[in-house]
């Protein structure tokens, strides 16, 4: 597959996050069980970056929370701790700030038709991507990547049709995984299973 991607990433426009996207922090916020907005944290979403499907609204909304309302298509990129990983805000998960572990990357206005959501989640979570980010990480207790060290990273920007091939590709890509996962679950239970009856036997 990271053959593939690379050989039809090699017509693109180069370009840094800074210059395609608006890069802002997270805020920090007390929670509240009467909340009217949902307070996006890390705990929300599950090893693989999903989020975890019962979110329940724990802050008040006031002018500081409304400033920071997240917008669909919105990116949200965990920069605080050992595990790194961008996910998209959507509409449907409610409305919604992020927590000061994320960094919201928005795609602007002019790059919209020029790079998609999908694409700069599928970029930012490549493996090389992230040991490229952990590696400017700072900070001894809880490692931070930096807005700055965000921002100041290349990205390949294919045409929206090649975007489209490679998204495609990794969904069948992680298809395949999650397939030999539950094959190789399915092994292990026959064979607890035959071991249990040879078991009884004996």
């Amino acid at each position: 597959m990271f053959i593939f991607v690379e050989i039809i990433l090699r017509n693109k426009l180069e370009n840094r996050i800074k210059d395609i996207a608006i890069v802002q922090s997270g805020m920090y916020a007390k929670t509240d069980k009467y909340g009217d907005v949902i307070y996006l944290q890390a705990k929300h979403f599950d090893e693989k970056g999903t989020v975890k499907p019962l979110l329940h609204p724990d802050l008040r909304m006031d002018g500081k929370i409304k400033n920071h309302l997240l917008k669909d298509g919105d990116l949200l990129f965990a920069a605080k701790g050992a595990k790194n990983f961008a996910i998209i805000y959507r509409d449907r998960f409610g409305r919604a700030v992020a927590s000061s572990t994320f960094l919201v990357i928005r795609v602007k206005p002019n790059y919209q038709k020029i790079i998609s959501p999908e694409y700069l989640k599928w970029f930012l979570n490549r493996p090389d991507c992230l040991r490229f980010l952990q590696s400017g990480a700072k900070g001894t207790g809880i490692p931070s990547i930096s807005k700055v060290f965000i921002e100041d990273l290349k990205i390949d920007i294919p045409s929206m049709h090649t975007q489209e091939i490679i998204l495609e590709v990794h969904k069948l890509r992680e298809k395949e995984k999650d397939i030999k996962q539950q094959i190789e679950e399915l092994k292990e239970k026959e064979i607890q299973y035959k071991l249990k009856i040879a078991a009884k036997k004996d």
